[in-house]
């Protein structure tokens, strides 16, 4: 037992030493050692730009016992609409779309158990009108001036072809540009020459900005509307677009 103490006691004399190795220690790659490395890069090109086109959709809708009243009134107000966008701004492009009749029918939800056929009370119909134009310094007035006789019930702008053709050729050329400065991070980073570095590919892919889309509530005009009344001109900020081009390429050192 005394023994055993004593080579307990010799060995608690003797200091212990541990071997620690520092947290942050990281194990070095040298430059040598990236000779052939294949490298995927990712990079980014933005440029943003004042939208200078809108997309107005006017409509008209009109409600009467005879169909015929009805589609008359449709027809005349939304060839007068017409006549006052394209007085108002020559250069507007117009469309008419949607065109729509359908019958209107009692409110007799709450008898459930009438097994009688409904009978048609009024007929409703209506039509749309699509405006596109650049001349965005007269839409407030040529959109008032519409009102008199159609209701606004979409408005959405965006950039111009040929704003968006001139957009495509910055995009590529602020995206490229980030590759380059990327190539030239990481070749840093690796202890490597810019110059080593040899680009094998590049991957465009492109993706599209747009402005959300405001609806504005249909309104609907009375069977017997009265003669229209000058309205207000509205307010619009055309706000921006922002387009954005993604890119990845690929480059191998020497």
């Amino acid at each position: 037992m005394r023994h055993l103490n004593r080579c307990l006691m010799s060995i608690a004399c003797f200091p212990l030493v541990l071997a620690v190795m520092p947290a942050d220690a990281q194990i070095a790659i040298a430059p040598e050692q990236t000779h052939g490395t294949l490298i995927t890069i990712p990079a980014y090109g933005e440029v943003i730009h004042a939208n200078d086109q809108a997309h107005a959709t006017l409509s008209i809708e009109e409600q009467d016992k005879d169909k015929a009243a009805a589609a008359s009134r449709v027809n005349l107000k939304m060839k007068q609409g017409a006549e006052i966008v394209k007085r108002q701004d020559p250069t507007a492009s117009l469309k008419t779309h949607s065109y729509y009749t359908y019958p209107v029918y009692p409110n007799d939800a709450g008898n459930t158990g009438n097994s009688k056929p409904k009978q048609v009370i009024a007929w409703r119909v209506g039509q749309s009108l699509d405006v596109t134009t650049t001349n965005l310094g007269d839409l407030p007035k040529m959109v008032a001036a519409a009102q008199a006789l159609l209701s606004l019930n979409g408005l959405q702008f965006d950039l111009a072809p040929a704003t968006s053709k001139k957009l495509d050729q910055q995009r590529i050329e602020a995206a490229y540009l980030n590759l380059t400065e990327r190539v030239a991070g990481i070749a840093k980073a690796m202890g490597r020459n810019v110059s080593d570095a040899i680009l094998e590919s590049v991957d465009f892919e492109a993706s599209g900005g747009y402005v959300p889309q405001q609806r504005l509530g249909m309104q609907a005009f009375a069977a017997k509307a009265a003669a229209p009344a000058p309205v207000e001109e509205p307010s619009f900020e055309p706000g921006e677009t922002t387009q954005e081009l993604h890119i990845v390429g690929k480059i191998k050192f020497k």
